[in-house]
């Protein structure tokens, strides 16, 4: 199990590298996306949705999907995240988008934590297809059973 707590892109990216190594040699795995971690699971082509002036305040501040996140370090106005992602390609590295999607592949389940959406003012359309909803019990009941725990 997984708690994503951060939007770093490099953060993400360790995150789905560490799911999807998990997955590929059979195991179940469960990441649980809680506040800033959100907008690492929003979709790219969002509906639009009738919000409260909180919600439209972090929608405005806050990245739009995971091609919009910022490095943790070197950022450099979005310089660094671009250099990150160029580099990565050359490198023919997977970029983050490509790990979600094998993620979603591998059988990896997905939580965003319903309480972070509701202070944050996320609507459950704004999320990928494929992510479910829960609360902090859906993610403590997956890590009970699981032999480690991330906190990223």
């Amino acid at each position: 199990t997984l708690i994503v707590f951060s939007d770093d892109l490099d953060k993400a990216l360790a995150s789905f590298v560490i799911a999807n190594g998990a997955a590929s040699t059979g195991k179940k795995v469960t990441m649980f996306f809680t506040f800033w971690g959100l907008n690492v699971i929003k979709k790219q082509q969002k509906p639009a949705v009738s919000k409260d002036i909180f919600g439209k305040m972090f929608g405005w501040m806050l990245p739009a999907h995971s091609g919009k996140l910022k490095l943790s370090k070197m950022n450099m106005g979005g310089a660094g995240s671009w250099m990150m992602r160029l580099i990565m390609k050359k490198k023919r590295i997977d970029s983050l988008e490509s790990l979600i999607r094998q993620a979603v592949d591998n059988g990896v389940e997905m939580i965003a934590c319903t309480m972070s959406m509701d202070v944050m003012g996320v609507q459950k359309e704004e999320l990928m297809d494929n992510v479910t909803l829960g609360g902090v019990a859906s993610y403590l009941e997956r890590a009970e059973e699981a032999n480690v725990n991330l906190f990223i």
